[in-house]
Parts: structure tokens; C-alpha cells; sequence
């Protein structure tokens, strides 16, 4: 192949010197439009799926899943929000059979107050129940568990858009009363915020381009450059649930693993204001590990993947056991030399089945997901880093996942077999590939709902 040939000319001393120039600086990605026909439904899109123990919390799992990629604060008159006609949950596997155990789902509803104005808000707006919010949107809650359906929440609030600072006056505040503390030490909260990944899309979807290793690259090599982040300034919409490990983990198995559904129903018919949904739920986007769908799977199965179930998971073993973002990194970047057997000591343990010994349930069934060990205290918010497990941090992503994970460079360096799983590609550069991104653009709270702040739409 003359394009593998000619890679070889540069060598390993080309990726060794832009990364030297890069200072090794660390990023973060997402799964945002990351199959065809979901690219074109963004409030049924998740972009995202956390799932971590707190330190401010440490008996209680949080679950937060983002929706709507790319949505701009200042997109009014007719502000981003939830779906009125999708249903969204979380799915928690706790015993590790690749089958969900316990959902939690979300619906939406909203209301307009007065149809005769084309104003978002009609004036400051100070509380969730001020009258010059015009449009409004609440929710349900509900566990379902054992068979059974809970509500555990009717009619709560989601937080309005963040308008600027003449209709918003002091959003923060608007956003802590629509967190709201239900019965059995459970905690939700919905609403935009701001899009808590860091990464350089732009130069990535540019053929695999790392800004900090430009020198290194196969086609016409600029200066090395910092990275940039593409989803700064950005908001998503948010739910986020804390809940007691008790209501998702069983006694004798602390790892559940964590995922994202969403769904719409098979038939709808719209018109006159009054829309009319017939037939059952169709999954129509699925999220659990970051980028697998995005960067993993084919084009030509990706809305497969979207509305299949995590124990259908085998047929897409192939895909992930010899990814094919390791044959483009060895061409885009020469030099760099990645396993070429089936990944069965790193990739398949991080996105498959969980890590013996740390993260994989007993008597696993493969399935993707994030898999936490619920069980693992939790770092404290000021020594957490970014790197996750391979900064040594046991309770770091791949082992769950938290906003501060860095996953698009803790994925780059497994992909290339940079991890202590594969000793033998553990060594530089694969375990110091990077995006050149390390700072998400907006500060995590140190409390729930931890996703910062949304950016105002006067302000974008």
C-alpha cells in the first residue's frame, strides 16, 4: 500500500518530537451526531452518559445523561428543551447479564401561558413560578423495578433557558430551585447546561488531526498547534438523578453498569395544535461508553447499534476487537505501531465486559455500558485527574465515568494500546496521544447537579 510506505518515512522521531512540543497536554470527547438518523432528532440525541460515585455523596450513585448537541444559548424566540414526545431513561444492569434490572424514566410536558406573544418571557423572570416565564416544561419520574412501575415524581419543574442577565437575572438560582429532593434520599434535577466536554472536533474529524502532533501527520503537516475546544460555549440539556446505591445494587454484586435510551413512539400524527401518539416505543438512541458509536461502529450500522440492546452486543464484536481507528492511527501517524491481534487484554475488558478484578461483574455477559465498582471510595473533587485509572485512580474512567474523565485521551492511548493492559505498546508515543484540549470551558460544581452552568444566550 504506497500510502503505508510513505507513512514510514517519517518514522517514530516525527510523533516523538510533536509530542514533546505538545507538553503532553490531555482532552476530552463525546458522542455527539454520531449516527445518521439521529443527527437529524436532537432532542431525542444524547450526546452523553455519566455514571460515578461523589465525594460529596459517597452512598449514592449519580446518573447524568445530556441531549440536544450544540445547542446554542441564544437560540430564542423558541429556546432548546426536552422532547414533550420522547421518552428518555437511564438503564442499570446490576447483575451483569447485560439485560437492564432498573430503568428510570423521564417524560416531558410543556405549557404556554400566553400563545398571543412571540416572547419567550414576558419580563424578569425571579422564580419557576414567575408569571413573566411564558413557556414552561415539567416532568414525571419513575423507577421501574421487579416488574413494577414507581412514580416517584410528578409535575416538577424543568429550569428555564438562561436568557441573559435582563430576563435571567440570577439564573444560579433558578437552577437550584429546579433541583429537587424526592422521597428516599433521591435527588433530580432537568434542565440546560452547559456541554461539560472538552475536545477538539474540529481537527479530529479533519482525518484524524491532533493539533499538538500536526508535525507527525501524514498530509501536509503545519506547525504544532494547542488544541481547540469545538464544544466550547456550547449547552446541552441535562437530567441528572442521584439515587442510594441500595435502590440499583444487589448484596452480593457492587458493579452495575450504566446506560442511556431514548425513545419515540412508532406512530405519531400532528396537526392543530394536538398531536396523537399510537403504538409502542422505539429506541431511537442509545449511549452508554463515549465514542463507540461515534468512532467505533460503521456508518452502515450505527442506527443499528442505536436501537439495539446492549446483550445483542456480540454482533458488533468484530468492530471492537480490531478497531479500525488503530489501522488509522499507525497510517496518519507513522511510526506509531498498535496491536494487531484481537484486543482481548484491553479493549474488550474496557468496553465490553469491565476489567477483571476492578470492574467486571461476576458471570459477565459482554455488553457496552459503563461499568462502575460502586464499591471503590470515591477521589476527592480537588485530586481527581483526568486520566482516571491510568493516573492510577481506580474510580476514574474506564471504571465509571466522571466529568473530569479525559476519555478522548484515555481512549486514543488504548486504542493504541497505551495502557498497562498491553505492556509491550505501553510506551511513547501510543501512551501519549492527545487532542491537546485539557480544560472543559466552564467549571464542574463540586455538588449536585456538578454539570456547570449554562452560558447565556446574551452572551454567546
Amino acid at each position: 500500500m504506497r500510502i503505508k510506505h510513505s507513512l514510514r518515512v517519517l518514522g517514530v522521531i516525527g510523533v516523538a518530537g510533536a509530542l514533546v512540543a505538545s507538553q503532553l497536554e490531555t482532552g476530552d470527547a463525546s458522542s455527539h451526531r454520531e449516527a445518521p438518523l439521529i443527527s437529524q432528532d436532537p432532542v431525542a440525541d444524547t450526546t452523553d452518559v455519566y455514571a460515578f460515585v461523589a465525594p460529596d455523596a459517597p452512598n449514592k450513585v449519580n446518573l447524568i445523561g445530556n441531549w440536544v448537541p450544540f445547542e446554542a444559548a441564544q437560540g430564542g424566540p423558541n429556546f432548546h428543551k426536552f422532547g414533550d414526545d420522547v421518552l428518555y431513561t437511564f438503564e442499570v444492569d446490576n447483575d451483569g447479564d447485560a439485560v437492564s434490572d432498573v430503568t428510570y424514566e423521564f417524560r416531558f410536558r410543556s405549557q404556554l401561558r400566553n400563545p398571543e406573544t412571540f416572547l419567550y418571557n414576558t419580563g424578569p423572570v425571579t422564580a419557576l413560578n414567575d408569571p413573566d416565564l411564558n413557556v414552561r416544561q415539567f416532568y414525571s419520574v419513575v423507577e421501574v423495578k421487579d416488574g413494577r412501575r414507581r412514580v416517584l415524581a410528578e409535575r416538577l419543574q424543568v429550569a428555564p433557558a438562561n436568557v441573559g442577565p435582563r430576563s435571567t437575572p440570577d439564573y444560579p438560582a433558578l437552577a437550584d430551585a429546579a433541583t429537587y429532593e424526592l422521597d428516599g434520599g433521591i435527588k433530580v434535577f432537568a434542565g440546560p447546561r452547559d456541554d461539560p466536554f472538552f475536545v477538539d472536533l474540529g481537527s479530529v474529524f479533519d482525518l484524524g488531526a491532533l493539533r499538538p502532533l500536526n508535525e507527525a501527520h501524514l498530509i501536509t503537516p503545519p506547525n504544532n498547534e494547542a488544541g481547540i475546544d469545538g464544544l466550547e460555549g456550547f449547552n446541552v440539556h441535562t437530567i441528572a438523578l442521584q439515587i442510594p446505591k441500595r435502590r440499583v445494587v444487589t448484596e452480593s454484586e457492587p458493579v452495575i453498569g450504566v446506560w442511556s435510551d431514548t425513545y419515540r413512539r412508532k406512530v405519531q400524527v400532528l396537526g392543530d395544535g394536538r398531536d396523537f401518539d399510537f403504538g409502542s416505543w422505539t429506541k431511537v438512541s442509545r449511549l452508554g461508553m463515549p465514542l463507540v458509536n461515534e468512532v467505533v461502529i460503521p456508518l452502515g450500522k450505527k442506527d443499528l447499534f442505536n436501537s439495539s440492546e446492549p446483550v445483542d452486543d456480540p454482533q458488533f464484536l468484530k468492530y471492537v476487537a480490531r478497531p479500525e481507528l488503530a489501522n488509522l492511527i499507525e497510517v496518519l501517524y507513522p511510526g506509531v505501531d498498535t496491536p494487531d491481534s484481537v484486543r482481548s487484554k484491553d479493549i474488550i475488558p474496557i468496553f465490553l465486559t469491565g476489567i477483571p478484578g476492578l470492574n467486571q461483574p461476576a458471570n459477565v455477559v459482554p455488553g457496552e455500558m459503563i461499568r462502575l465498582n460502586t464499591s471503590i471510595a470515591p477521589t476527592p473533587f480537588a485530586s481527581q485527574d483526568r486520566l482516571g485509572l491510568l493516573a492510577g485512580q481506580n474510580d476514574g474512567f474506564p471504571n465509571g465515568r466522571r466529568l473530569v474523565d479525559d476519555v478522548t485521551d484515555i481512549e486514543l492511548r488504548a486504542v493504541a494500546g497505551g495502557t498497562p493492559f498491553t505492556p509491550a505498546f505501553n510506551v511513547f508515543p501510543n501512551n501519549a496521544l492527545t487532542d491537546g484540549v485539557d480544560a472543559n470551558d466552564v467549571e464542574f460544581l463540586t455538588s449536585f447537579p456538578y454539570v456547570g452552568s449554562p452560558h447565556s444566550g446574551y452572551d454567546a
